[in-house]
Protein backbone atom coordinates (compact mmCIF):
# COMPACT_ATOMS: atom_id res chain seq x y z
CA UNK A 1 0.00 0.00 0.00
CA UNK A 2 2.51 2.46 0.96
CA UNK A 3 4.74 2.01 -2.63
CA UNK A 4 1.11 2.53 -4.61
CA UNK A 5 2.33 5.53 -7.36
CA UNK A 6 0.24 7.47 -10.04
CA UNK A 7 1.04 5.43 -13.47
CA UNK A 8 -0.54 7.63 -15.47
CA UNK A 9 -2.80 10.78 -15.62
CA UNK A 10 -5.09 12.12 -18.67
CA UNK A 11 -6.82 15.62 -18.99
CA UNK A 12 -10.05 15.97 -20.31
CA UNK A 13 -10.68 18.97 -21.76
CA UNK A 14 -13.55 20.49 -21.08
CA UNK A 15 -16.18 23.23 -19.01
CA UNK A 16 -16.23 21.81 -15.43
CA UNK A 17 -15.34 18.39 -13.65
CA UNK A 18 -15.35 15.23 -14.34
CA UNK A 19 -17.62 13.20 -12.29
CA UNK A 20 -17.09 9.70 -14.30
CA UNK A 21 -16.31 6.51 -13.10
CA UNK A 22 -14.32 5.01 -15.51
CA UNK A 23 -15.66 1.61 -16.85
CA UNK A 24 -12.59 -0.53 -17.89
CA UNK A 25 -13.68 -4.01 -20.39
CA UNK A 26 -10.79 -6.22 -21.71
CA UNK A 27 -7.69 -3.43 -21.03
CA UNK A 28 -9.92 -0.98 -22.40
CA UNK A 29 -11.25 2.14 -20.83
CA UNK A 30 -13.93 4.07 -21.46
CA UNK A 31 -14.76 7.65 -19.55
CA UNK A 32 -16.25 10.68 -20.14
CA UNK A 33 -15.31 14.82 -19.48
CA UNK A 34 -16.96 17.70 -18.17
CA UNK A 35 -20.31 17.76 -20.07
CA UNK A 36 -20.79 21.42 -20.79
CA UNK A 37 -21.42 22.54 -23.99
CA UNK A 38 -19.84 19.28 -25.72
CA UNK A 39 -18.99 15.93 -23.90
CA UNK A 40 -16.42 13.95 -24.99
CA UNK A 41 -16.13 10.27 -24.52
CA UNK A 42 -12.50 8.81 -24.86
CA UNK A 43 -11.59 4.96 -24.80
CA UNK A 44 -8.37 4.81 -23.49
CA UNK A 45 -5.27 2.10 -22.88
CA UNK A 46 -6.30 1.05 -19.76
CA UNK A 47 -1.91 0.19 -18.68
CA UNK A 48 -0.98 3.40 -20.16
CA UNK A 49 -3.57 5.98 -20.65
CA UNK A 50 -2.87 6.54 -24.32
CA UNK A 51 -5.91 7.02 -25.99
CA UNK A 52 -7.20 4.75 -27.97
CA UNK A 53 -10.25 6.77 -29.80
CA UNK A 54 -12.60 9.57 -29.03
CA UNK A 55 -15.55 10.94 -29.87
CA UNK A 56 -17.22 14.64 -29.03
CA UNK A 57 -20.43 15.40 -28.89
CA UNK A 58 -21.63 19.03 -29.01
CA UNK A 59 -24.96 19.84 -26.89
CA UNK A 60 -27.82 20.38 -29.40
CA UNK A 61 -30.24 22.81 -27.17
CA UNK A 62 -29.52 24.43 -24.17
CA UNK A 63 -31.62 25.64 -21.33
CA UNK A 64 -30.87 28.83 -20.22
CA UNK A 65 -31.26 27.84 -16.37
CA UNK A 66 -29.82 24.50 -17.18
CA UNK A 67 -27.33 23.39 -14.05
CA UNK A 68 -25.67 20.13 -12.57
CA UNK A 69 -23.62 19.93 -15.61
CA UNK A 70 -21.53 16.71 -15.24
CA UNK A 71 -21.84 13.52 -16.92
CA UNK A 72 -21.21 10.15 -14.77
CA UNK A 73 -19.99 8.12 -17.50
CA UNK A 74 -20.50 5.32 -20.00
CA UNK A 75 -22.17 2.11 -19.72
CA UNK A 76 -21.43 -1.28 -22.21
CA UNK A 77 -23.03 -4.22 -23.64
CA UNK A 78 -20.91 -5.86 -26.55
CA UNK A 79 -19.61 -3.62 -28.76
CA UNK A 80 -21.90 -0.92 -27.88
CA UNK A 81 -21.16 2.11 -25.69
CA UNK A 82 -24.39 3.82 -24.34
CA UNK A 83 -24.56 7.47 -22.38
CA UNK A 84 -26.92 10.56 -21.38
CA UNK A 85 -26.61 13.92 -22.67
CA UNK A 86 -27.41 17.49 -20.60
CA UNK A 87 -29.74 17.88 -23.33
CA UNK A 88 -31.42 14.70 -22.58
CA UNK A 89 -30.80 12.49 -25.04
CA UNK A 90 -29.46 8.92 -24.83
CA UNK A 91 -26.13 7.94 -27.63
CA UNK A 92 -25.14 4.89 -28.73
CA UNK A 93 -21.69 4.48 -30.24
CA UNK A 94 -19.30 1.70 -31.65
CA UNK A 95 -17.28 0.87 -28.09
CA UNK A 96 -14.55 -0.45 -30.74
CA UNK A 97 -14.23 2.76 -32.83
CA UNK A 98 -16.13 4.83 -30.93
CA UNK A 99 -18.47 5.38 -34.38
CA UNK A 100 -21.62 6.87 -34.15
CA UNK A 101 -24.82 4.64 -33.76
CA UNK A 102 -27.82 5.93 -32.98
CA UNK A 103 -29.53 9.24 -30.86
CA UNK A 104 -33.08 9.10 -29.20
CA UNK A 105 -34.42 12.37 -27.43
CA UNK A 106 -35.24 10.86 -24.30
CA UNK A 107 -37.25 14.45 -23.32
CA UNK A 108 -36.92 18.10 -23.88
CA UNK A 109 -34.18 19.88 -22.10
CA UNK A 110 -35.75 23.33 -21.89
CA UNK A 111 -38.69 22.03 -19.44
CA UNK A 112 -35.39 21.18 -16.86
CA UNK A 113 -34.62 17.79 -17.81
CA UNK A 114 -31.54 16.24 -18.27
CA UNK A 115 -29.62 12.98 -18.39
CA UNK A 116 -26.02 12.83 -16.04
CA UNK A 117 -25.94 9.30 -14.93
CA UNK A 118 -25.11 6.09 -17.07
CA UNK A 119 -27.53 4.12 -18.14
CA UNK A 120 -28.34 0.71 -16.38
CA UNK A 121 -27.74 -2.47 -18.76
CA UNK A 122 -30.38 -4.69 -17.89
CA UNK A 123 -30.30 -8.40 -20.34
CA UNK A 124 -31.43 -7.35 -23.99
CA UNK A 125 -32.25 -3.70 -22.62
CA UNK A 126 -30.67 0.11 -21.57
CA UNK A 127 -32.43 1.64 -18.84
CA UNK A 128 -32.51 4.96 -17.83
CA UNK A 129 -33.32 7.31 -16.23
CA UNK A 130 -33.95 11.38 -16.03
CA UNK A 131 -32.87 14.23 -14.03
CA UNK A 132 -34.95 17.38 -13.34
CA UNK A 133 -36.18 17.71 -9.89
CA UNK A 134 -35.63 21.08 -9.17
CA UNK A 135 -37.62 22.00 -12.37
CA UNK A 136 -40.75 20.23 -11.07
CA UNK A 137 -40.45 18.16 -13.96
CA UNK A 138 -42.78 15.03 -13.82
CA UNK A 139 -39.79 11.74 -13.06
CA UNK A 140 -39.90 8.82 -15.20
CA UNK A 141 -37.63 5.39 -16.40
CA UNK A 142 -37.45 4.24 -19.78
CA UNK A 143 -36.07 0.95 -20.89
CA UNK A 144 -34.49 1.00 -24.80
CA UNK A 145 -33.70 -1.53 -27.33
CA UNK A 146 -29.61 -1.84 -27.59
CA UNK A 147 -29.11 -2.45 -31.54
CA UNK A 148 -31.96 0.24 -32.55
CA UNK A 149 -32.91 2.97 -29.45
CA UNK A 150 -36.46 1.60 -29.91
CA UNK A 151 -38.33 2.63 -26.64
CA UNK A 152 -39.85 -0.79 -24.97
CA UNK A 153 -41.66 0.68 -21.61
CA UNK A 154 -41.83 3.44 -19.18
CA UNK A 155 -42.61 4.12 -15.46
CA UNK A 156 -44.10 7.21 -14.66
CA UNK A 157 -42.84 8.39 -10.72
CA UNK A 158 -45.35 10.51 -9.93
CA UNK A 159 -48.96 8.71 -10.10
CA UNK A 160 -51.72 11.05 -12.66
CA UNK A 161 -55.66 11.24 -11.46
CA UNK A 162 -56.98 7.66 -11.73
CA UNK A 163 -53.71 5.83 -10.77
CA UNK A 164 -52.62 4.39 -7.61
CA UNK A 165 -51.26 7.07 -4.86
CA UNK A 166 -52.50 9.87 -6.84
CA UNK A 167 -54.37 10.91 -3.51
CA UNK A 168 -50.74 11.69 -1.77
CA UNK A 169 -50.85 14.66 -3.66
CA UNK A 170 -52.71 17.24 -2.69
CA UNK A 171 -54.89 19.09 -5.89
CA UNK A 172 -52.88 19.63 -8.87
CA UNK A 173 -49.58 19.23 -7.43
CA UNK A 174 -49.01 16.42 -8.50
CA UNK A 175 -48.16 17.97 -12.35
CA UNK A 176 -44.93 19.32 -10.93
CA UNK A 177 -44.44 16.31 -8.74
CA UNK A 178 -40.69 16.18 -9.83
CA UNK A 179 -39.65 12.99 -8.16
CA UNK A 180 -36.31 12.46 -10.86
CA UNK A 181 -34.88 9.50 -11.38
CA UNK A 182 -30.93 10.83 -12.25
CA UNK A 183 -29.15 8.17 -10.45
CA UNK A 184 -28.30 4.78 -11.88
CA UNK A 185 -30.64 2.00 -10.75
CA UNK A 186 -29.82 -1.88 -9.73
CA UNK A 187 -30.10 -5.35 -10.86
CA UNK A 188 -30.73 -8.45 -9.22
CA UNK A 189 -30.49 -11.32 -11.89
CA UNK A 190 -31.69 -13.80 -9.35
CA UNK A 191 -34.83 -11.92 -8.55
CA UNK A 192 -34.80 -10.36 -12.14
CA UNK A 193 -35.95 -6.93 -10.51
CA UNK A 194 -34.73 -3.24 -11.30
CA UNK A 195 -33.97 -0.97 -8.11
CA UNK A 196 -34.43 2.48 -8.28
CA UNK A 197 -34.28 5.18 -6.38
CA UNK A 198 -36.33 8.79 -6.62
CA UNK A 199 -35.43 12.37 -5.59
CA UNK A 200 -37.02 15.39 -3.97
CA UNK A 201 -41.07 16.40 -4.60
CA UNK A 202 -41.64 19.38 -6.45
CA UNK A 203 -41.18 22.08 -5.04
CA UNK A 204 -38.07 21.31 -3.26
CA UNK A 205 -38.86 22.72 0.14
CA UNK A 206 -42.25 24.87 0.09
CA UNK A 207 -44.00 21.08 1.22
CA UNK A 208 -47.48 23.33 2.09
CA UNK A 209 -48.68 23.36 -1.50
CA UNK A 210 -48.44 19.71 -1.79
CA UNK A 211 -49.64 18.43 0.95
CA UNK A 212 -49.49 14.39 1.74
CA UNK A 213 -46.74 11.71 1.05
CA UNK A 214 -46.20 12.91 -2.54
CA UNK A 215 -45.52 9.11 -3.53
CA UNK A 216 -43.19 7.99 -4.96
CA UNK A 217 -41.01 10.99 -4.13
CA UNK A 218 -38.03 9.83 -2.03
CA UNK A 219 -37.77 6.23 -2.48
CA UNK A 220 -36.79 3.16 -3.82
CA UNK A 221 -38.82 1.18 -6.38
CA UNK A 222 -38.85 -1.84 -7.44
CA UNK A 223 -39.85 -3.13 -10.91
CA UNK A 224 -39.80 -5.81 -13.56
CA UNK A 225 -37.13 -5.25 -16.05
CA UNK A 226 -38.88 -6.65 -18.86
CA UNK A 227 -42.21 -4.63 -18.54
CA UNK A 228 -41.72 -2.03 -16.06
CA UNK A 229 -44.27 -2.81 -13.90
CA UNK A 230 -44.09 -1.93 -9.93
CA UNK A 231 -42.76 -4.67 -7.47
CA UNK A 232 -43.20 -2.41 -4.54
CA UNK A 233 -41.80 0.45 -3.07
CA UNK A 234 -40.56 2.23 -0.02
CA UNK A 235 -40.56 5.60 0.99
CA UNK A 236 -37.99 6.90 2.91
CA UNK A 237 -39.12 10.84 3.26
CA UNK A 238 -42.88 11.22 3.00
CA UNK A 239 -43.54 14.68 2.16
CA UNK A 240 -40.00 15.77 2.41
CA UNK A 241 -39.49 19.60 3.16
CA UNK A 242 -35.61 18.91 2.89
CA UNK A 243 -34.54 18.67 -0.44
CA UNK A 244 -33.17 15.06 0.62
CA UNK A 245 -33.04 12.94 -2.30
CA UNK A 246 -32.90 9.13 -2.37
CA UNK A 247 -30.89 9.24 -4.64
CA UNK A 248 -28.27 7.24 -3.29
CA UNK A 249 -26.74 4.13 -4.55
CA UNK A 250 -28.32 0.87 -2.97
CA UNK A 251 -26.34 -2.13 -1.72
CA UNK A 252 -27.17 -5.49 -2.82
CA UNK A 253 -26.41 -8.15 -0.30
CA UNK A 254 -27.06 -11.71 0.68
CA UNK A 255 -26.04 -12.60 4.30
CA UNK A 256 -26.79 -13.49 7.31
CA UNK A 257 -28.83 -10.46 8.99
CA UNK A 258 -29.75 -11.08 13.01
CA UNK A 259 -29.54 -14.70 12.58
CA UNK A 260 -31.39 -15.24 9.26
CA UNK A 261 -29.76 -15.22 5.77
CA UNK A 262 -31.57 -12.76 3.86
CA UNK A 263 -31.45 -10.64 0.60
CA UNK A 264 -30.89 -7.21 1.99
CA UNK A 265 -31.02 -3.90 0.26
CA UNK A 266 -29.32 -0.89 2.00
CA UNK A 267 -28.63 2.65 2.01
CA UNK A 268 -26.81 5.34 3.43
CA UNK A 269 -30.04 7.61 2.77
CA UNK A 270 -29.44 11.46 2.89
CA UNK A 271 -31.80 12.08 5.56
CA UNK A 272 -28.92 10.73 7.98
CA UNK A 273 -31.16 7.23 8.27
CA UNK A 274 -29.09 3.81 7.00
CA UNK A 275 -31.65 1.83 5.78
CA UNK A 276 -31.78 -2.49 5.83
CA UNK A 277 -34.69 -3.42 3.54
CA UNK A 278 -35.65 -6.90 2.16
CA UNK A 279 -35.47 -6.17 -1.26
CA UNK A 280 -37.39 -9.56 -2.52
CA UNK A 281 -40.60 -7.81 -0.88
CA UNK A 282 -39.53 -3.89 0.44
CA UNK A 283 -40.22 -5.16 3.33
CA UNK A 284 -38.80 -2.79 6.47
CA UNK A 285 -36.17 -4.02 8.51
CA UNK A 286 -34.26 -1.32 10.24
CA UNK A 287 -33.64 2.07 10.41
CA UNK A 288 -30.73 3.68 12.10
CA UNK A 289 -29.39 6.79 12.68
CA UNK A 290 -25.16 7.62 11.27
CA UNK A 291 -25.57 11.27 12.13
CA UNK A 292 -27.90 13.21 13.78
CA UNK A 293 -31.42 13.01 12.69
CA UNK A 294 -33.65 14.94 14.58
CA UNK A 295 -36.41 15.10 12.09
CA UNK A 296 -37.34 11.65 13.13
CA UNK A 297 -37.42 10.04 16.25
CA UNK A 298 -38.01 6.12 15.31
CA UNK A 299 -39.92 4.24 13.37
CA UNK A 300 -43.67 2.45 13.00
CA UNK A 301 -44.35 -1.22 12.78
CA UNK A 302 -44.85 -1.02 9.21
CA UNK A 303 -41.21 1.02 8.88
CA UNK A 304 -42.94 4.77 8.12
CA UNK A 305 -40.99 7.51 10.03
CA UNK A 306 -42.64 9.27 13.37
CA UNK A 307 -41.34 12.17 12.78
CA UNK A 308 -40.93 15.33 15.30
CA UNK A 309 -42.59 18.19 15.88
CA UNK A 310 -41.36 21.49 13.42
CA UNK A 311 -39.31 19.00 11.40
CA UNK A 312 -40.61 20.84 8.17
CA UNK A 313 -39.76 23.67 6.28
CA UNK A 314 -41.75 26.87 7.65
CA UNK A 315 -41.84 30.40 6.60
CA UNK A 316 -39.94 31.49 9.66
CA UNK A 317 -37.37 28.95 8.62
CA UNK A 318 -36.52 25.92 11.46
CA UNK A 319 -33.19 24.51 12.07
CA UNK A 320 -32.70 20.33 11.83
CA UNK A 321 -30.07 17.45 11.55
CA UNK A 322 -29.38 16.93 8.99
CA UNK A 323 -28.49 19.67 6.48
CA UNK A 324 -29.39 20.54 3.39
CA UNK A 325 -26.69 18.51 1.98
CA UNK A 326 -27.77 15.82 3.81
CA UNK A 327 -26.17 13.23 6.01
CA UNK A 328 -24.74 11.18 3.22
CA UNK A 329 -25.02 11.75 -0.94
CA UNK A 330 -25.04 10.17 -4.17
CA UNK A 331 -21.44 9.11 -4.88
CA UNK A 332 -20.79 6.09 -4.11
CA UNK A 333 -20.72 3.72 -0.56
CA UNK A 334 -18.89 0.74 -1.30
CA UNK A 335 -19.45 -2.72 1.24
CA UNK A 336 -17.09 -5.12 2.17
CA UNK A 337 -17.79 -9.08 2.65
CA UNK A 338 -14.16 -9.18 4.54
CA UNK A 339 -16.36 -7.00 7.49
CA UNK A 340 -19.92 -7.03 6.84
CA UNK A 341 -19.68 -3.46 6.93
CA UNK A 342 -20.60 -0.94 4.48
CA UNK A 343 -18.21 3.07 4.05
CA UNK A 344 -19.47 6.13 2.64
CA UNK A 345 -18.71 10.17 3.30
CA UNK A 346 -20.59 11.87 5.70
CA UNK A 347 -22.05 15.28 7.22
CA UNK A 348 -23.25 15.07 10.78
CA UNK A 349 -24.75 18.85 11.10
CA UNK A 350 -27.75 20.74 10.90
CA UNK A 351 -29.48 22.82 8.17
CA UNK A 352 -31.91 26.09 8.08
CA UNK A 353 -34.82 25.29 6.24
CA UNK A 354 -37.70 28.10 5.41
CA UNK A 355 -40.10 28.06 2.12
CA UNK A 356 -40.93 30.97 -0.14
CA UNK A 357 -43.94 31.15 -2.64
CA UNK A 358 -44.13 28.00 -4.88
CA UNK A 359 -44.80 29.92 -8.66
CA UNK A 360 -44.22 27.09 -11.31
CA UNK A 361 -42.73 28.59 -14.66
CA UNK A 362 -41.48 25.81 -17.41
CA UNK A 363 -38.04 25.36 -17.70
CA UNK A 364 -36.76 27.49 -13.98
CA UNK A 365 -36.29 26.03 -10.83
CA UNK A 366 -38.78 25.33 -8.74
CA UNK A 367 -37.78 25.33 -5.53
CA UNK A 368 -39.92 27.42 -3.05
CA UNK A 369 -37.29 27.71 -0.63
CA UNK A 370 -37.40 30.91 1.86
CA UNK A 371 -34.24 33.45 1.64
CA UNK A 372 -33.08 32.65 5.39
CA UNK A 373 -32.66 28.85 4.04
CA UNK A 374 -29.14 27.48 3.37
CA UNK A 375 -26.96 24.10 3.59
CA UNK A 376 -25.75 25.21 6.94
CA UNK A 377 -26.75 26.44 9.92
CA UNK A 378 -25.16 27.42 13.73
CA UNK A 379 -24.75 24.26 16.23
CA UNK A 380 -28.03 24.49 18.36
CA UNK A 381 -27.39 25.24 21.94
CA UNK A 382 -25.81 22.62 23.87
CA UNK A 383 -24.96 20.36 20.53
CA UNK A 384 -21.55 19.66 19.24
CA UNK A 385 -19.92 20.90 16.06
CA UNK A 386 -20.59 19.76 12.75
CA UNK A 387 -18.19 17.27 11.69
CA UNK A 388 -17.42 15.19 8.36
CA UNK A 389 -15.62 12.22 7.06
CA UNK A 390 -15.84 8.97 6.35
CA UNK A 391 -17.37 6.31 8.34
CA UNK A 392 -17.72 2.68 8.23
CA UNK A 393 -21.03 1.25 9.74
CA UNK A 394 -22.61 -1.91 10.65
CA UNK A 395 -25.81 -2.99 9.04
CA UNK A 396 -26.41 -5.83 11.46
CA UNK A 397 -25.65 -3.46 15.07
CA UNK A 398 -27.33 -0.51 13.28
CA UNK A 399 -23.54 1.38 15.03
CA UNK A 400 -21.37 3.53 13.30
CA UNK A 401 -17.77 1.28 14.04
CA UNK A 402 -15.04 3.82 13.06
CA UNK A 403 -15.07 7.17 11.93
CA UNK A 404 -11.81 9.03 9.37
CA UNK A 405 -12.75 12.83 9.98
CA UNK A 406 -11.65 15.53 7.70
CA UNK A 407 -11.13 19.37 8.47
CA UNK A 408 -13.99 20.09 5.41
CA UNK A 409 -16.78 18.68 4.78
CA UNK A 410 -16.22 16.57 1.69
CA UNK A 411 -19.57 15.10 0.12
CA UNK A 412 -18.87 15.04 -3.14
CA UNK A 413 -15.93 12.17 -3.39
CA UNK A 414 -17.27 8.66 -3.20
CA UNK A 415 -15.46 5.38 -1.28
CA UNK A 416 -14.14 2.34 -2.63
CA UNK A 417 -13.14 -0.91 -0.23
CA UNK A 418 -10.85 -3.81 -1.91
CA UNK A 419 -10.32 -7.64 -1.20
CA UNK A 420 -7.37 -6.66 0.50
CA UNK A 421 -8.51 -5.08 3.59
CA UNK A 422 -8.26 -1.07 2.49
CA UNK A 423 -10.78 1.64 1.99
CA UNK A 424 -10.21 4.63 -0.35
CA UNK A 425 -11.66 7.85 -0.02
CA UNK A 426 -10.74 11.99 -0.56
CA UNK A 427 -11.02 14.81 1.09
CA UNK A 428 -12.30 18.49 0.07
CA UNK A 429 -8.84 19.83 -0.30
CA UNK A 430 -7.91 17.14 -3.01
CA UNK A 431 -6.09 14.09 -0.70
CA UNK A 432 -6.40 10.88 -2.50
CA UNK A 433 -5.89 8.15 1.06
CA UNK A 434 -6.06 5.01 1.83
CA UNK A 435 -7.40 3.42 5.42
CA UNK A 436 -7.86 0.08 6.65
CA UNK A 437 -10.54 -0.99 6.54
CA UNK A 438 -11.17 -2.48 10.09
CA UNK A 439 -9.16 0.51 12.21
CA UNK A 440 -9.86 3.21 9.66
CA UNK A 441 -6.31 3.93 10.26
CA UNK A 442 -5.04 6.42 7.20
CA UNK A 443 -2.67 4.34 5.42
CA UNK A 444 -1.04 6.03 2.04
CA UNK A 445 -2.08 9.61 0.76
CA UNK A 446 -1.86 11.24 -2.57
CA UNK A 447 -2.14 15.01 -2.97
CA UNK A 448 -4.14 15.32 -6.51
CA UNK A 449 -3.65 19.46 -6.29
CA UNK A 450 -7.48 19.91 -6.69
CA UNK A 451 -11.16 18.64 -5.48
CA UNK A 452 -11.77 15.21 -5.93
CA UNK A 453 -15.62 14.91 -7.48
CA UNK A 454 -15.77 11.62 -8.83
CA UNK A 455 -15.41 7.94 -6.93
CA UNK A 456 -12.76 5.71 -7.44
CA UNK A 457 -12.53 2.61 -9.43
CA UNK A 458 -10.49 -0.49 -9.25
CA UNK A 459 -9.36 -2.56 -12.31
CA UNK A 460 -6.89 -5.64 -13.37
CA UNK A 461 -4.90 -5.72 -16.50
CA UNK A 462 -2.72 -8.79 -17.45
CA UNK A 463 -2.96 -9.94 -13.97
CA UNK A 464 -1.73 -6.52 -12.68
CA UNK A 465 -4.31 -4.46 -10.24
CA UNK A 466 -5.19 -0.65 -10.37
CA UNK A 467 -7.02 1.94 -8.71
CA UNK A 468 -8.55 5.30 -10.77
CA UNK A 469 -9.73 8.41 -9.52
CA UNK A 470 -10.77 11.99 -11.52
CA UNK A 471 -9.25 15.40 -9.93
CA UNK A 472 -10.56 18.70 -11.20
CA UNK A 473 -10.77 17.18 -15.13
CA UNK A 474 -7.44 15.13 -14.70
CA UNK A 475 -7.59 11.46 -14.37
CA UNK A 476 -5.31 9.54 -12.66
CA UNK A 477 -4.70 5.52 -12.57
CA UNK A 478 -2.26 4.04 -9.50
CA UNK A 479 -0.82 1.16 -9.38
CA UNK A 480 2.39 -0.44 -7.02
CA UNK A 481 5.98 -0.37 -8.72
CA UNK A 482 6.73 -3.20 -11.20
Amino acid sequence: MKGLQAKWAVQMPGDGVVQAIPLVVDGIMYTTGPAGGSLEVRALDAKTGRQLWRYDRKQKVTNAYEINRSNRGVSILGNRLFFGTLDAALVALDARTGSFLWEVQVADTKQGYSITSPPLVVKDKIITGISGGEFGIPGFIEAYEPATGKKLWRWNTIPEPGEKYNYTWAGDSWKHGAAATWLTGSYDAALDTLYWTTGNPGPDINGDVRLGDNLYSCSVVALDPNTGKLKWHYQFTPNDTHDWDATEDVVLVDRMWHGQNRKLLMQANRNGIFYVLDRTNGQFLAGSPFVRASWQKGFDEKGRPITTEGWRASPEGVVVYPSLGGGSNFQAPSYSQLTGWMYFAYFDGPGNFSIGPAVFEPGRQYQARGTGGGFGAPAASGQAPPSQGVQAFDPETGKTVWKFELSQNSLSPGVLSTAGGLVFAASAEGNFFGLDAKTGKPLWKFYAGASIPSSPMSYSVDGKQYVAVSSANVLYSFALPE
